[in-house]
């Protein structure tokens, strides 16, 4: 099993940058690759951008060029650094870790506000 677990959520202007983290502890060598996803108000959990074991990335057209996923292996932590946020990116934004089991583990959520 593996938990994870997240920081770095926050109000923040329009046109401004955060930085979400998410540190996992567990089986680590079991993580296939990991995913951010975000959950809007009122709307049904959409995912955002997932990166490989081997640092090989995708991201969603709404987030690409502005969003970057990363992981800091040596930390057990990934990032997801966002610029140039829109009040539409304002979610609750999750990490996600798909096992080597086909199980996903999920960090808790954390909210992300963007102001106009």
């Amino acid at each position: 099993q593996v938990q994870l677990v997240q920081s770095g959520g926050d109000l923040v202007q329009a046109g401004g940058s955060l930085r979400l983290s998410c540190t996992a502890s567990g089986s680590i060598s079991s993580i296939k690759f990991m995913a951010w996803y975000r959950q809007p108000p009122e709307k049904q959990r959409e995912w955002v951008a997932s990166i490989g074991t081997s640092g090989n990335t995708i991201y969603a057209d709404s987030v690409k060029g502005r969003f970057t996923i990363s992981g800091d292996r040596a930390k057990n932590t990934w990032y997801l650094q966002m610029n140039s946020l829109k009040p539409e990116d304002t979610a609750v934004y999750y990490c996600s870790a798909r096992l080597s089991s086909g199980i996903d583990s999920w960090g808790q959520g954390t909210q992300v506000t963007v102001s106009s």
